[in-house]
């Protein structure tokens, strides 16, 4: 952060709880929690992509509601609990979401699937059966380049089919996930 000759800026002590694990470092005061996120506490899945929130790059939770980072200053969040992208991984497994964003191709670049499946966790815990159309209003803040959608609705049904305990098959994800894709040694075998 770069500030200019002669100021005053002084940092201000944030205490906070992120991932689980509480926190007490100094902020400037015009720092975004986007940018404590990932530069002081190097919790890099949070991306910055339009520094304006319009393309949900930058959503994490706080006290359990999805919040864009890159709007808001850090020392806003006195107290709270935060979890990032991070933070969905529990006892060495992958949150249900991100094992499904994998499987159906849900992230072809990977920049914006982070706040894709931050706002989705959040819809799940409000409607654990989402239709098509509650899913696409949900995520209506996220953008993506890559995917064309698709692959992401079907990811956020699966993941939904997951966590109420119901299998999952092709015929409930219209056909784009691959349920079956192959293990990466068997990609790589020659």
């Amino acid at each position: 952060m770069k500030q200019s000759k002669g100021s005053t800026m002084k940092k201000q002590i944030l205490k906070f709880t992120v991932n689980g694990a509480a926190h007490e470092i100094g902020v400037a005061p015009n720092e975004t929690l986007a940018n404590v996120l990932r530069e002081t506490l190097n919790l890099t899945g949070t991306k910055i992509g339009c520094d304006m929130g319009t393309c949900g790059c930058c959503t994490v939770h706080v006290d359990g509601r999805p919040q864009m980072a890159c709007l808001t200053l850090a020392l806003e969040y006195q107290g709270a609990q935060i979890t990032t992208i991070e933070g969905l991984k529990q006892g060495g497994e992958l949150h249900p979401l991100q094992k499904a964003f994998a499987e159906c191709g849900g992230s072809q670049c990977g920049f914006c699937t982070p706040g894709f499946i931050m706002t989705a966790k959040a819809l799940l815990e409000e409607n654990a059966s989402p239709t098509r159309d509650e899913i696409k209003s949900a995520i209506a803040g996220n953008l993506c380049r890559c995917t064309g959608f698709v692959k992401i609705y079907d990811a956020i049904e699966m993941a939904a089919k997951e966590l109420r305990g119901e299998p999952v098959t092709h015929s409930d994800l219209h056909g784009y996930c691959d349920l079956k894709r192959p293990s990466q040694a068997e990609v790589l075998k020659v």
